[in-house]
C-alpha cells in the first residue's frame, strides 16, 4: 500500500512552483515559444523593485519609474536572468553587490538615462554584460579612472561614460567619453600633491640634519674656547704641551 504525500511536503511542492511561475501582482508576465518568461513593470511609478518577480524569469523590465537606488543583492533570487533594463528612472545609488548573483547569466544591463553620478565598481561585481551606461551626469575623477580598471564589463559598454563634470576642471573631458580620451590622466592632480607631499618631507629632514649638524659644531667650539682659556691660565710649560694637543684635537 503506498503512503499519501505528506501535507507538509505537498505544501512546499505548491509553494516553490508557484513562486517559480507566477507572475508578480504589480506587474505583466509572458511566455515565448521556448517557455521563456518575460515580466513588465515598466510605468508603474514603482519606488521599490518587486520582491515577487518569479525566480526563472529570463527578462525584466523596470524602466520608466521612480527607483532611486538598486540595494545589495536585489536580483539574487533570478538566476536565469538574461536582460535587465532600469532605464528611465531617478537612480541615484547603486550599492555594492547590487548586481549579485548575475555574473553567469546577464547579457545586458540598461542603466541609461538616470541620475548615475559617482561610479562604483563594487556595484558590479562580477558582472560582464553588455551595459548601457549612456544619458548620466557622470563625474570624472581619479576615482573613476581607477574604477574602470577593476570591472569586468564589456569593454565597449564603458564608453557610455560621457563627463558631464570633471575634477579637475580644467581637463576639457566635460561633453566626452572618458574611456575614448586617453591622453588625459585625470590623477595627475593627485600625483603632483604626493610628489610635493615627499618633497616637503625631504625638506623636512634636511633641515634637521644640518639644524643637528651646526648645533653640534657650535658646542664643540664652545667647549674648545673653554678649554683653551683654561690652558692659558695653566703655568706656561704645562699650558703650551696641552695647548698643541687641544689643538690638534680640534682640528
Amino acid at each position: 500500500m503506498i503512503s499519501a504525500p505528506a501535507p507538509s511536503l505537498v505544501l512546499m511542492t505548491f509553494c516553490f512552483h508557484h513562486a517559480a511561475t507566477s507572475c508578480s501582482k504589480s506587474c505583466y508576465c509572458s511566455e515565448n515559444e521556448s517557455g521563456e518568461k518575460t515580466v513588465r513593470c515598466s510605468n508603474l511609478k514603482l519606488t521599490e523593485i518587486p520582491p515577487d518577480i518569479p525566480n526563472d524569469t529570463r527578462r525584466v523590465y523596470l524602466d520608466f519609474n521612480l527607483l532611486t537606488k538598486i540595494p545589495t543583492n536585489a536580483f539574487t533570487g533570478l538566476p536565469n536572468l538574461v536582460e535587465l533594463d532600469l532605464s528611465h528612472n531617478a537612480l541615484n545609488q547603486l550599492e555594492p553587490g547590487a548586481f549579485r548573483g548575475l555574473g553567469f547569466s546577464l547579457q545586458f544591463l540598461d542603466l541609461s538615462s538616470n541620475k548615475l553620478v559617482r561610479f562604483n565598481p563594487e556595484s558590479f561585481e562580477g558582472l560582464r554584460a553588455r551595459t548601457n551606461l549612456t544619458n548620466n551626469p557622470w563625474h570624472c575623477d581619479c576615482n573613476l579612472q581607477m574604477a574602470l580598471t577593476r570591472v569586468d564589463l564589456e569593454p565597449a559598454s564603458l564608453t557610455g561614460i560621457v563627463c558631464q563634470t570633471s575634477d579637475p576642471e580644467e581637463t576639457g573631458v566635460q561633453g566626452l567619453a572618458f574611456l575614448l580620451a586617453p591622453h588625459i590622466d585625470l590623477c595627475v592632480v593627485m600625483k603632483r600633491t604626493t610628489d610635493v607631499a615627499m618633497l616637503v618631507v625631504m625638506f623636512g629632514w634636511f633641515t634637521m640634519v644640518i639644524s643637528y649638524l651646526v648645533y653640534y659644531v657650535r658646542a664643540n667650539q664652545e667647549d674648545a674656547r673653554r678649554h683653551l682659556e683654561y690652558l692659558k691660565s695653566l703655568p706656561r710649560g704645562q699650558g703650551k704641551s696641552e695647548e698643541s694637543s687641544t689643538i690638534s684635537t680640534v682640528v
